[in-house]
């Protein structure tokens, strides 16, 4: 198999995020991109993978198409000044290091915050988008699967997924555990800025939860909540929603506090409810806790948390490295055994064609179960000649040899004038 695997990548790393806002993909978009490559073009593996923190489209085919895929996703998105965000991307032509991005933008490594277990199964849709498309070949197939399976070996061998390593998952996280024994829970997130934003995502797909978002500009939010399926509560009714929530996650920019004792006072509150404050400066009050159906959790113990679990996955990264190398040397050598699989099956022709003519020749002059007999054995001979050869061959392929071999049996059994044939 050629190494003709390549990589287009739009990233956190070189682009600001009004640029990764622009060309960033939707479910549609990836669809309406993936059947231009099925319709229009060659290529046999492709997979778009779009996040908040990155738009990368991986392919297998010899030409390179980064020029045209860059300008299909300007199209795509209604972006006619081409050359405005072309330099933000990433080429990568080298068969091994497209290999490699994948392998870490999969395990977590290129993300924002390291080991983030999110990406795994953004890569997973990815590449289920490009199946339901039949676009997805034995390359990608075995590729993927490999990384499936070193995605498992990295969880189980080392402590790189442990702990939540960014506030807003920490958060999260905190959410999760202090509704485990809730039922229906209610959450209300205050405020979409960065943080607010990833605290609904990182919510998406708890289908225990009932989840509603307010901000004082209300478009913001309606657009937040169309992407993650959850509902607007009004900003104008903000402590009505307080009130019918169990957690409000808080990150709203003020000067002073907007959950003070007083108003909290106020609720009817029947069992605890917990207040996540995101906000720096602070917005719910000290004082709120010392009502004793009020719990509050602030920024700085979530960030200690957080800051504890990342310093655990950097550490763990020489590990999950290690891993990844073992991973791609040996999905190489597959590779590389799928390169010499032709010649095999030439080979193999071409010694079946000998068989059925020494056997058309002598086999009419036996009769009976004889017949039989000596088609089992020429065949079990066959099959002996082939084995060392087979085998040599993928030696070969570990030692990067395997083109001087299939020349050998190329001129030995004449196997490409036998191919041209058929």
């Amino acid at each position: 198999m050629k190494e003709n695997f390549k990589a287009i990548s739009l990233s956190f790393k070189n682009a600001p995020i009004e640029i990764r806002e622009q060309v960033s993909l939707n479910d549609d978009s990836i669809d309406r991109l993936l059947n231009y490559f099925k319709e229009f073009t060659s290529v046999s593996d492709v997979l778009v993978l779009s996040t908040c923190n990155r738009t990368e489209v991986y392919y297998f085919n010899e030409e390179e198409l980064s020029e045209d895929i860059i300008k299909l996703i300007g199209i795509e998105k209604g972006i006619h000044d081409f050359d405005s965000f072309k330099p933000y991307f990433e080429i990568i032509n080298n068969h091994l290091e497209a290999v490699q991005r994948l392998f870490r933008v999969s395990m977590g490594l290129e993300a924002q915050v390291v080991g983030d277990i999110q990406i795994s199964n953004q890569v997973k849709r990815a590449y289920q988008q490009s199946a339901d498309l039949q676009l997805a070949g034995p390359f990608l197939h075995r590729l993927m699967h490999t990384i499936f399976f070193t995605n498992k070996r990295v969880v189980q061998e080392t402590p790189f997924r442990d702990g939540a390593a960014s506030v807003s998952y920490a958060a999260t996280e905190l959410v999760k555990t202090l509704t485990a024994d809730i039922k229906n829970p209610r959450i209300l997130v205050v405020g979409v800025g960065e943080i607010g934003e990833d605290v609904c995502r990182n919510l998406v797909g708890d289908d225990r939860l009932s989840v509603k978002i307010t901000n004082r500009t209300e478009e913001k939010a309606k657009r937040l909540a169309a992407e993650c399926n959850f509902e607007v509560h009004p900003y104008t009714e903000l402590w009505d929603g307080v009130n019918h929530a169990d957690v409000i996650v808080s990150s709203v920019g003020a000067s002073k506090p907007i959950f003070t004792k007083e108003k909290v006072d106020s609720l009817d509150i029947l069992s605890f409810k917990y207040f996540i404050d995101l906000s720096v400066p602070r917005s719910v009050s000290n004082e709120v806790e010392e009502n004793p159906a009020a719990l509050v959790f602030n920024v700085d113990s979530i960030k200690s948390k957080a800051d504890e679990a990342l310093e655990k996955r950097i550490n763990a990264v020489p590990q999950v490295e290690r891993i990844i190398e073992e991973s791609i040397e040996e999905f190489n050598d597959w590779s590389k055994e799928m390169a010499v699989s032709p010649t095999i099956n030439n080979l193999k022709n071409a010694l079946e064609q000998i068989r059925q003519e020494e056997l058309a020749r002598y086999l009419k002059e036996i009769e009976g179960d004889e017949h039989k007999i000596v088609d089992k054995v020429t065949r079990s001979m066959m099959q002996k000649i082939l084995k060392l050869p087979v085998l040599q061959l993928k030696a070969a392929c570990k030692r990067g040899e395997e083109e001087t071999l299939i020349g050998v049996l190329n001129d030995l059994f004449n196997l490409e004038k036998d191919t041209v044939k058929k």
